[in-house]
C-alpha cells in the first residue's frame, strides 16, 4: 500500500490527517488508580475529597470521604496512613499529609455539625450486627444507607471498641469519638449497650434478623508464661488502658515495667508515665527495625522519657527483680539467646504481647471454622460457613488496625446487601496503578509538608491532653493542594495550551476536556504537556491493518 492508498484510507475512515504527516497515534483521555487510593484499607477515593478540599468546598470533599468511611475525626487520628507511605509526592519533596486534612474535615463537619443523609427507601430486611466498634459501625453505616434497619448489640457500656477501651485520649479524645458515633446513630442505626450475645441463632431468631454481621474485636490479652518466686503487680495492658481511661487504673509502684514491642506497648508505657510512674520502660526482644510499632510511635515515647530496652527477653521475676535475658538476631532476623543476663529493677509489669478475639460464642454455630488462633473463617464474600452469618474486623485472619475494620465492615454492607437479594457482590475493576515515573512535572516546585503543630514534651506527663492538633484552615487547603493528582486529570491546561492545532475543547469546569480530531495531528505535545499522565498515545484506529 502506498502512502497516497493510506491517506485515501484514513480520509475515507474520518480520520483526517491535519497539517502534518499521517497520523498513526493519537491522544486519548485515561484514568489510572494513584497510589494513595489503592492503599487505602477503608476504600476511600482520597484524590477526589482532597481536590474538593483543595478547592475550598470542604462540606462536599467530607461528603465524599464518609461515602466510604463515616468516621474521619477518628480516622485523621488513629489511622497510620498507608497511603502516604506510597504518596508520589515524595519523591518531590514529601508525601501529601493525608491523615492532617482527613482530620481537619472530620472536626469541621463535627463543628459545624454536618450530617448523613438519611435514606429515603426501605427494603424491610433486618440486620444483626454483634460488636459496636471501628467494623461494627462501618457496616451498620452502609447497611443503613442502603434502606436495612439495623441493629448493634454491644457487651459494654459504650461503643467504640477498642478505638475508646485500648487508645489513650491523648491520641484519640473521647469528644470526637462519641460524636461521630452519635452521628451513625442518628441515621437510624439502633446500638444497645451492655448485651453481650452468648447465642448468636437464638439471638438472630428471636429478633427476626434476616443476616448477622459479627465483629466482636480483640480485646483479650494474650498469656505468656514468666517463672516467678513472688511476683509482683502483674496486668495485661488492654485491661490496664481500659482502667486507666475510666479513672481506675491500679497502683503501679514508681517503677514500671512493659513487656512487648507493639502501639498497645506504647501507648501502656506512655500512659504509665501520665499515670504517675517516674520510670516506664519497654523490654522487647527484637531490635527496633523489627518492632511492630509504627515508628512515630517509639520516637513519642522516647521523647516522653520512656526507656526501650531492646533485644531483651524476659527469663525469670523475683519480686521487684527481673532477669532478663539478652538476644541477638540471626540471618532471618529470628531473635536468638545468647546465654547472657541482666537484671532490671521494676514495682510492676504490664504485658503488652498481643491480643486475642474470644470467639467461642460461635463455637456451636453449625459451619462455622475457626484458625488456630481462634480467628473465624470467611469467604471471599465474608460469610463464614454458615449461610448468612457474616463476621469482620479483628475477628478475622487479616492485619488489624481501625482503618482495616471499616474496610472490612464496608465490604460486608456489600455483600450482605447483595446475599439478601440473592445476588453477588462484584467491585468495579480496578485501574492500573500509576507510578512516580509516569509523572511529567513540568511545574515541579518544593512545597514541603504542613507539620502539625504538637504540645510540647514537659507538658505531656501532666494529663491527657491530646498531642497533635489540628491543621488551620488555610494550612489544610494548602496541603489539600500539594496531591499531584496522579493519573487522573484536573484541568490544568497543559494540554490545552500547549495544543499547536487548536485541537483541544474544554467542556467546562468539571467536565474535562475533548479532543478535536480533525485538528489532531498525533503531535503529542499535549502527552508530554500533562503533569499527571492523564493522557496516552494510543495506536490510530485501522492504521496497523491498512499497514500490514
Amino acid at each position: 500500500m502506498t502512502s497516497d492508498d493510506l491517506t485515501k484510507s484514513a480520509d475515507l475512515t474520518g480520520h483526517a490527517r491535519g497539517t502534518g504527516a499521517l497520523r498513526t497515534r493519537r491522544p486519548v483521555y485515561v484514568d489510572f488508580l494513584p497510589p494513595c487510593n489503592d492503599a487505602c484499607p477503608a476504600g476511600e477515593n482520597i484524590q477526589a475529597w482532597l481536590a474538593l478540599a483543595q478547592s475550598g468546598d470542604y462540606e462536599a470533599a467530607w461528603r465524599e470521604l464518609v461515602r466510604n468511611n463515616p468516621m474521619p475525626s477518628i480516622h485523621g487520628r488513629v489511622c497510620y496512613h498507608p497511603c502516604e507511605d506510597v504518596c508520589n509526592r515524595a519523591f518531590t519533596d514529601s508525601p501529601v499529609s493525608i491523615h492532617a486534612v482527613e482530620r481537619f474535615l472530620g472536626d469541621t463537619a463535627l463543628d459545624q455539625d454536618w450530617q448523613f443523609e438519611k435514606p429515603t427507601t426501605s427494603t424491610g430486611k433486618k440486620i444483626l450486627i454483634v460488636g459496636a466498634g471501628p467494623s461494627g459501625l462501618s457496616a451498620a453505616y452502609q447497611l443503613v444507607l442502603m434502606g436495612h434497619e439495623v441493629e448493634i448489640r454491644e457487651a459494654g457500656p459504650v461503643a467504640g471498641g477498642m478505638i475508646h477501651f485500648g487508645i489513650p485520649a491523648y491520641r484519640m479524645p473521647r469528644g470526637e469519638l462519641q460524636a461521630e458515633i452519635k452521628r451513625i446513630g442518628n441515621i437510624g442505626v439502633k446500638i444497645t449497650l451492655n448485651h453481650r450475645v452468648d447465642d448468636l441463632l437464638a439471638e438472630k431468631e428471636a429478633g427476626n434478623f434476616d443476616a448477622a454481621f459479627v465483629a466482636v474485636g480483640a480485646h483479650i490479652s494474650k498469656k505468656i508464661d514468666i517463672p516467678n518466686r513472688d511476683a509482683g503487680k502483674i496486668l495485661d495492658a488492654v485491661s490496664f488502658l481500659s482502667q486507666a481511661k475510666e479513672g481506675g487504673a491500679p497502683k503501679l509502684g514508681r517503677r514500671v515495667a512493659i513487656y512487648g514491642g507493639g502501639n498497645t506497648a506504647m501507648d501502656a508505657a506512655r500512659t504509665a508515665k501520665r499515670l504517675g510512674a517516674t520510670e516506664a520502660m519497654i523490654i522487647y526482644r527484637r531490635d527496633r527495625g523489627s518492632m511492630p510499632a509504627h515508628d512515630f510511635e517509639a520516637d513519642e515515647a522516647m521523647e516522653e522519657g520512656i526507656k526501650i530496652n531492646w533485644l531483651r527477653t524476659i527469663k525469670e521475676i523475683d519480686r521487684s527483680t527481673f532477669k532478663v535475658e539478652v538476644m541477638e538476631l540471626d540471618e532471618n532476623g529470628r531473635p536468638q539467646p545468647t546465654g547472657e543476663f541482666e537484671e532490671l529493677e521494676a514495682d510492676s509489669l504490664i504485658l503488652a504481647v498481643g491480643q486475642d478475639t474470644d470467639t467461642a460464642f460461635l463455637a456451636s454455630v453449625p459451619g462455622i471454622e475457626f484458625q488456630s488462633d481462634h480467628t473465624v473463617i470467611v469467604g471471599e464474600n465474608m460469610m463464614t460457613g454458615h449461610e448468612g452469618i457474616f463476621a469482620g474486623g479483628d475477628m478475622v485472619p487479616s492485619d488489624r488496625s481501625v482503618t482495616i475494620a471499616v474496610g472490612h465492615g464496608k465490604q460486608a454492607a456489600r455483600h450482605i446487601d447483595a446475599w439478601l437479594a440473592d445476588g453477588t457482590y462484584k467491585g468495579a475493576p480496578r485501574g492500573a496503578l500509576i507510578s512516580h515515573e509516569k509523572l511529567q512535572l513540568w511545574y515541579r516546585t518544593a512545597a514541603p509538608q504542613v507539620e502539625q503543630d504538637r504540645i510540647p514534651v514537659d507538658r505531656r506527663g501532666e494529663d491527657f491532653e491530646e498531642i497533635l492538633q489540628n491543621l488551620s484552615e488555610p494550612e489544610a487547603r494548602f496541603e489539600a493542594g500539594r496531591c499531584l493528582s496522579c493519573g487522573n486529570c484536573f484541568e490544568c491546561d497543559g494540554c490545552y495550551g500547549a495544543c499547536p492545532e487548536d485541537a483541544i475543547i474544554k467542556l467546562g469546569p468539571g467536565n474535562r476536556y475533548k479532543f478535536d480530531f480533525d485538528k489532531c495531528t498525533g503531535c503529542a505535545v499535549c502527552f508530554e504537556q500533562c503533569p499527571c499522565h492523564a493522557i496516552e498515545m494510543a495506536d490510530e484506529p485501522g492504521i496497523k491493518e491498512q499497514q500490514s
